[in-house]
């Protein structure tokens, strides 16, 4: 594809930007997977991807392998032994979520916008004369002018293909942790409600990744099919990056329960909310702490509910010494 050449990156309304580089990770054509829409695989990719995680981790739990058994957060016959819900009530159970979260996909989600070089071409160009305004109201007219002529095009390219898609990624992570926390705090807060919704959760005592989603089917509404919506619509996600933070949700949600701690895993390096400080949240000593949930332990650090492997020590010794 040709562009308009210009001595400058903006004359007065006129931006003029190279060819188009598209990046790695952007697939020109309306659909990813052809002859099925992209709404479809926002919505299909959540499912695949918890069966997918789950089955890897039930493999590891299966193998026999002990050098695994130096990273179980628990031994395999307390998994057994301490759990209240049979493997048959927690795959029902998430099936049904499942279907609720798609029924829900299908009601909500709306068609993608047309993909095509010439619709990132105009939108570079609205980026690209609002960045304009932008820095000559910042840094003035003439100096603006010659920055722009220097770096207008890069920053144009940098902001459309990366700066603003994991910006409002990141956003909608923020929303749905912000989501999460304060929903899941009521809910062990106000009796009734823990005693009747968020009480079946808990009947997991020592987490694995087949009950991650093992919710009361109003739970599994409200605190992750919900949250996911409205994440995706206040953060204004494109149906593609939808559908990344739909699945990069549920791996990471299945990883939270994985009841392994494991050095390697991306998912547990990325931040402190991990399946060992979930794990905390599942004992009774830690049940009224750790609420955050799937991402990041901000909320639970700057309003007092985080608890970690040395206060639980420190509390036991304490007991002891009294």
């Amino acid at each position: 594809m040709n562009s308009t050449t210009c001595p400058t990156f903006a004359i007065g309304e006129t931006v003029c930007l190279p060819p188009i580089q598209i990046p790695f990770y952007f697939v020109v054509r309306q659909n990813l997977l052809d002859g099925i829409p992209d709404t479809y695989v926002a919505l299909a990719a959540p499912v695949l991807a918890y069966w997918i995680v789950s089955l890897t981790f039930y493999c590891l739990d299966i193998s026999g392998w002990r050098w695994l058994d130096k990273y179980r957060i628990h031994d395999s016959e307390e998994v057994k032994s301490r759990n209240l819900a049979t493997p048959g009530e927690v795959v029902r159970a998430v099936v049904v979520q499942h279907i609720t979260q798609t029924a829900l996909g299908l009601a909500w989600l709306s068609e993608p916008q047309e993909i095509s070089v010439a619709r990132c071409q105009s939108e570079m160009e609205v980026l690209g004369r609002t960045l304009v305004s932008v820095v000559r109201h910042v840094i003035g007219e003439e100096r603006g002018l010659k920055f722009l002529e220097i770096w207008g095009p890069e920053i144009t390219h940098w902001l459309y293909w990366w700066g603003i898609p994991v910006a409002r990624i990141l956003f909608a992570l923020f929303i749905v942790d912000t989501w999460q926390y304060f929903l899941h705090r009521l809910m062990h807060t106000n009796k009734y409600l823990y005693r009747k919704i968020h009480s079946v959760h808990h009947k997991l005592y020592v987490p694995y990744a087949f009950g991650a989603l093992y919710n009361h089917p109003i739970e599994g509404f409200l605190l992750d099919s919900l949250g996911a919506v409205i994440a995706e619509s206040i953060a204004h996600l494109t149906m593609r990056q939808t559908i990344f933070v739909f699945a990069f949700s549920t791996c990471k949600t299945v990883d939270d329960h994985c009841g392994y701690s494991l050095p390697f895993d991306p998912f547990q390096v990325m931040s402190g909310n991990n399946a060992d400080y979930h794990d905390i949240h599942h004992q009774t000593i830690g049940i009224k702490s750790n609420f955050s949930q799937p991402f990041f332990i901000h909320w639970d650090t700057l309003l007092g509910t985080r608890m970690t492997r040395k206060d639980i020590q420190d509390r036991k010794q304490k007991v002891k010494t009294t």
